[in-house]
């Protein structure tokens, strides 16, 4: 089988944790009732995106309502389910931005801490420093589903093509980047960097992002992506919550790739720094 739908939740996150699991877990119902085989939640979605509140959310592996809904939905759906990102806090007490990734059982069967810590300060912008109060992971996050082989990185992380290129390599048909851009970088750089890593990579990439809460102190951009390995968008959202769905077929990888074979005519010997 090569042909399969794809959903993101694009929800919008309040400060109320148990309010966002819940609406996270009515919209992934939502999602499979379209069809969907694999379902993407946003950045962040269990807790708004501040840097104070990051630690009174975070939840350590394998305890924790968020974590417990996740394999549930994903066990009860028999679907593939990237669980965006949340605060979680290991046995030392660091937190990290990270993403738990279930199969179809409600197994773990991949967990992302994000890699690039978002330290910024945009004139007349966003001004963030992730890492006054998160660690960085320090590894790639590929897993092996009945859908093929998917990569998973967040946010920030989308801005190194390198990431992307070494998870390809690897063999990963789909990249997925729960992220939360907001409304400076949202409009400049989202979509363009989603379709850049797709066609950089001819595969398929899903961006999930929050709906936009106007009420927040960091106001999401929205506009969830799914883009494929040609550079089309199959599926947007504006800023509101919304369940978007798109059909993917890998059958699409083969011919892109057959037609214009970038990642046969590289050059290794010419990038070396």
């Amino acid at each position: 089988m090569s042909i399969f739908t794809v959903g993101i939740c694009q929800l919008g996150v309040v400060n109320d944790k148990q309010a966002n699991i819940r609406k996270a877990s009515q919209m992934i119902a939502e999602a499979v009732d379209q069809g969907s085989d694999l379902v993407v939640l946003p950045e962040m979605f269990n807790c708004p995106y501040q840097s104070d509140l990051f630690s009174e959310y975070a939840e350590i592996y394998p305890d924790g309502p968020t974590i417990d809904m996740l394999a549930e939905c994903a066990a009860k759906h028999q679907i593939i389910l990237v669980g965006g990102s949340i605060p979680e806090r290991d046995e030392a007490g660091n937190i990290y931005n990270t993403s738990f990734i279930f199969n179809e059982e409600g197994t773990l069967i991949g967990r992302h801490r994000k890699a690039h810590l978002f330290d910024v300060s945009i004139k007349d912008g966003t001004v963030f420093q992730e890492s006054k109060t998160l660690t960085a992971g320090d590894s790639l996050t590929l897993v092996d589903t009945f859908m093929g082989k998917i990569g998973v990185a967040i946010c920030y992380d989308v801005r190194f093509p390198e990431m992307a290129r070494a998870m390809v390599l690897q063999g990963a048909q789909i990249l997925v980047y729960p992220g939360a851009f907001g409304p400076i970088t949202g409009p400049a750089h989202w979509e363009l960097l989603m379709r850049a890593r797709a066609v950089d990579n001819q595969v398929y990439v899903i961006g999930a992002s929050p709906a936009l809460n106007a009420a927040a102190e960091y106001k999401a951009y929205g506009h969830s992506i799914i883009a494929d390995p040609w550079a089309r968008v199959l599926a947007m959202a504006n800023q509101e919550e919304s369940v978007i769905t798109a059909k993917i077929d890998f059958r699409t990888i083969d011919r892109v790739r057959e037609e214009l074979p970038l990642l046969r005519h590289r050059r290794l010997e010419l990038y070396r720094s």
